[in-house]
C-alpha cells in the first residue's frame, strides 16, 4: 500500500482552501439616477442598526482622494452602491443615516472623502481599529474575514481604477461583499472587546476618530520625491522643486496621478541637466515618453524659475523639522534626553504586553518621543498625564502609562 503525503515524515499536511465568501443578496444596479437616490435613502431611514459603508477612491490613477463609489448597508434596507459622482452631494443620505453608528474598516481611510460629499458620522465602528486592540495578527478587512467567519474574501480590485465608467459587474461584487460583511463583523468583533475588558478604549477611540479630518498636510513635499539623494547642491533642489510643484499643478488641473504626468526619476534628470531651450529638453531620456513631451514649455518654464532664484530663496539642503530630531542622534548630543527615551519605551512595551497591546495603540511613539525630548518641568503622575491628554491621548491610554512614563522621565 502506498502511504500518503501526510504519512511522509517531515511533510505537513497543506490546509484546504476556505470556502469564498458569497453575496447573500442579488447584486445590486449602482445608484445614480435621483429617483433611484431617494427611494434608496427612505429604504435608509426604515432600516434598523448600524449602517456599514465603504468607499472606492482612484488613487493611483487620480490626483483627488474622491470617492467614486459610496456602498452602504443597513438590516432593513439592503446594500445600496451609489455612485456620488451623479449627484451634488450626499447630504440626503446623511439625513436618512440620522444618528446610526457607521461602521467603517479603516476609518481614517475613508471618512475625509465621505465628508468630502456630505457623509459625517455622529457614532462609528472601526473594525480594523478594534481589530488592532484585540492584538490580532493581521487587521485587513479579509484577514478578519477569515479569523471570525473562517471565510476567504477576494481583494483583487482594491486597487482598480474606481473613475471607470461603466464600473464592471466584478468590481460591484467586489464593493457590494464589503459592507454585506462588516455589520456581522462588527458584533463578533465587539463580543471580543467586552470579553477582554476593551470595549470602553474602543469606544473612546471611535469616538476620537469623530473628529478626523485628514492626514495634516506635510510642509515641503516635493521632498518625498524618489531618489531626491541623489540631487547634489542646493541649485539642483531648487530645480527639483520647481519641477515637482509645476508638475504638481499640471495633475491637479488633470485630476490625473502626478507620477503619469512625470516620473520622480524624469524630475531629477532635468534637475539635473537643467536644459535651457526645448531642444535641450528634447534630447533628455524622460523625453522618449509622449506624456512628459505635451508640457515641454511647463517644464522649461519651471527649470527657469529654479535657476533664478537667489542664494537665499534656495531650499536647504535638509529638510525643515518640527519637534525632536531623529532619534538616532540623541545618545551622543544628548544623552539625557536617549536614556529618557528607552526607559519610557522600556516601560511602553511592558505596559502594552500586560495588555496585550500593539505598542502604537498604546500611546503613540511620536508623542513619547517628544516628552522624552522635553519633559514637562515637573515630570510627576499628573502633569505627564496633562501633557498626554493635551497631545491627544484618549482617558485609557492616560490612565494606563502616565504613572510609569513620569517615572522614566524623572530626572
Amino acid at each position: 500500500m502506498s502511504s500518503s503525503a501526510s504519512d511522509t515524515p517531515g511533510s505537513e499536511e497543506v490546509a484546504p482552501p476556505l470556502p469564498r465568501l458569497q453575496l447573500r443578496d442579488p447584486l445590486p444596479p449602482v445608484i445614480d439616477t435621483v429617483d433611484d437616490y431617494v427611494n434608496y435613502c427612505a429604504r435608509v431611514s426604515l432600516g434598523s442598526g448600524p449602517v456599514a459603508l465603504d468607499a472606492e477612491r482612484a488613487s493611483g490613477y487620480r490626483y483627488s482622494q474622491r470617492a467614486y463609489l459610496v456602498q452602504v448597508r443597513r438590516d432593513g434596507s439592503g446594500t445600496g452602491l451609489v455612485d456620488p459622482i451623479a449627484f451634488d452631494d450626499l447630504t440626503d443620505l446623511d439625513e436618512a443615516i440620522g444618528d446610526a453608528e457607521w461602521i467603517l474598516h479603516a476609518a481614517t481611510q475613508d471618512l475625509p472623502c465621505l465628508a468630502e460629499i456630505g457623509l459625517r458620522p455622529t457614532a462609528l465602528f472601526d473594525t480594523e481599529l478594534a481589530g488592532r486592540l484585540l492584538n490580532l495578527p493581521r487587521v485587513g478587512l479579509a484577514s478578519l474575514v477569515e479569523h471570525y467567519l473562517g471565510l476567504s474574501l477576494a481583494k483583487e480590485h482594491s486597487a482598480a481604477d474606481w473613475s471607470t465608467r461603466p464600473l464592471p459587474e466584478p468590481w460591484l461584487e467586489y464593493a457590494a461583499l464589503d459592507v454585506e460583511v462588516l455589520i456581522e463583523l462588527r458584533n463578533l468583533i465587539e463580543a471580543d472587546l467586552e470579553r477582554t475588558g476593551k470595549r470602553e478604549w474602543a469606544a473612546q477611540d471611535f469616538e476620537a476618530l469623530l473628529s478626523f479630518t485628514g492626514a495634516p498636510q506635510r510642509e515641503e513635499r516635493w521632498r518625498r520625491t524618489s531618489g531626491i539623494h541623489r540631487a547634489r547642491g542646493r541649485r539642483t533642489l531648487g530645480l527639483v522643486r520647481a519641477i515637482w510643484e509645476a508638475r504638481d499643478r499640471i495633475a491637479e488641473q488633470r485630476d490625473t496621478t502626478p507620477g503619469r504626468i512625470l516620473p520622480d526619476a524624469s524630475i531629477l534628470e532635468i534637475a539635473r541637466e537643467a536644459p535651457r531651450d526645448a531642444s535641450a529638453l528634447r534630447q533628455l531620456s524622460v523625453m522618449r515618453s509622449r506624456g512628459p513631451r505635451r508640457f515641454v514649455q511647463e517644464w522649461l518654464d519651471a527649470v527657469e524659475e529654479g535657476l533664478a532664484l537667489a542664494e537665499d530663496e534656495l531650499p536647504h539642503s535638509t529638510p525643515n523639522r518640527e519637534g525632536p530630531p531623529p532619534p538616532r542622534a540623541w545618545a551622543d548630543k544628548h544623552p539625557e534626553a536617549a536614556a529618557r527615551l528607552a526607559a519610557a519605551r522600556e516601560a511602553v512595551a511592558r505596559i502594552a504586553e500586560q495588555n496585550d497591546l500593539p505598542t502604537e495603540n498604546l500611546i503613540s511613539p511620536g508623542l513619547v518621543r517628544a516628552l522624552a525630548w522635553e519633559p514637562p518641568s515637573t515630570p510627576d503622575v499628573a502633569h505627564v498625564g496633562d501633557a498626554l491628554a493635551e497631545a491627544g491621548a484618549r482617558p485609557w491610554q492616560v490612565e494606563l502609562v502616565a504613572t510609569d512614563l513620569a517615572a522614566a522621565l524623572q530626572p
